[in-house]
């Protein structure tokens, strides 16, 4: 992902997608989010990862819970082993896996956003999870007859263990965002659908622009105007979740240009405004 388009979609074309990845050199994304669920188990590294305007450095076994609506970037501090595992699961295919009974997006959906995403898993928890995650590694490496099923059984039950979990955890991380970051954030939240520059976030902090500017981009990854325009977008989608045409959507979350704003909701949600408005009308009339 680079910030070129200073749009911040990365789009997960599958309906599961899994990595196991280990990386020996400093490296950092921008503050993102995808289309699907993301699963993300640290195993080892210098490592600080970043949820909304939360901060957190990780240590081995801490899981974290992520769903399409939260920004989140993760940030390798030196160039020690940095492992970790994701699982990244669109609403479709948790779905499909849930029963009446079972909901398997109960560990996204319920909870606030941004807050509650992590817990650190005991030493049997993490070993129940990695021999699931070896296996199901194994699995999707196979062609053999029944290997999707037996991916979709290893899913469900790393899910199964994974809520469990969240519901019993008491695990509280650290928060060791920076204030001015999250001063800035908070200014910026409150004032989205009005007139919004470096010179009023400025006045509002006591701070040179430069110097906000280049610490929020420290630890976000992004410039300012790339996360108010991810921002707007955001609270765009909710005006038209609650039935506002897509001219007040528009306008109400702080476009001034409605040209720049089909674009811009285009490339940060992946459709046109056009196309998530039919989507909501169609997921409501299935219901």
């Amino acid at each position: 992902m680079n910030e070129s388009s200073e749009y911040l979609f990365d789009p997960i074309q599958t309906e599961m997608m899994y990595l196991h990845r280990v990386t020996t050199y400093n490296m950092g994304t921008f503050l993102h989010r995808h289309n699907a669920y993301e699963l993300y188990l640290f195993l080892r590294g210098n490592v600080n990862f970043y949820i909304e305007n939360r901060c957190y450095h990780l240590q081995s076994g801490d899981l974290i819970l992520l769903t399409p609506e939260e920004m989140h970037r993760s940030f390798a501090m030196d160039k020690n082993e940095y492992e970790r595992i994701t699982i990244n699961l669109k609403k479709s295919y948790l779905n499909r896996l849930s029963t009446s009974t079972t909901n398997l997006s109960a560990c996204f959906d319920f909870r606030p956003k941004g807050k509650g995403n992590i817990i650190h898993l005991d030493s049997d928890q993490l070993q129940q999870v990695l021999q699931l995650t070896g296996e199901l590694e194994q699995i999707l490496k196979s062609n053999e007859y029944g290997a999707d099923i037996q991916a979709n059984v290893r899913i469900t039950q790393l899910l199964l263990v994974v809520n469990l979990a969240f519901q019993n955890t008491s695990f509280v991380p650290t928060d060791i965002m920076p204030k001015l970051v999250r001063n800035t954030m908070d200014y910026i939240e409150a004032n989205l659908a009005g007139e919004l520059t470096l010179k009023h976030l400025s006045e509002a902090l006591c701070m040179s622009t430069t110097y906000i500017s280049r610490h929020f981009k420290e630890h976000t990854g992004l410039t300012i105007r790339a996360y108010v325009h991810s921002r707007r977008i955001e609270l765009s989608k909710y005006y038209l979740s609650e039935g506002m045409s897509i001219t007040e959507a528009c306008y109400q979350s702080g476009f001034r240009d409605y040209a720049n704003f089909i674009r811009s909701f285009t490339k940060l949600v992946g459709i046109s405004p056009g196309r998530f408005t039919k989507n909501l009308i169609k997921k409501n009339n299935d219901i």
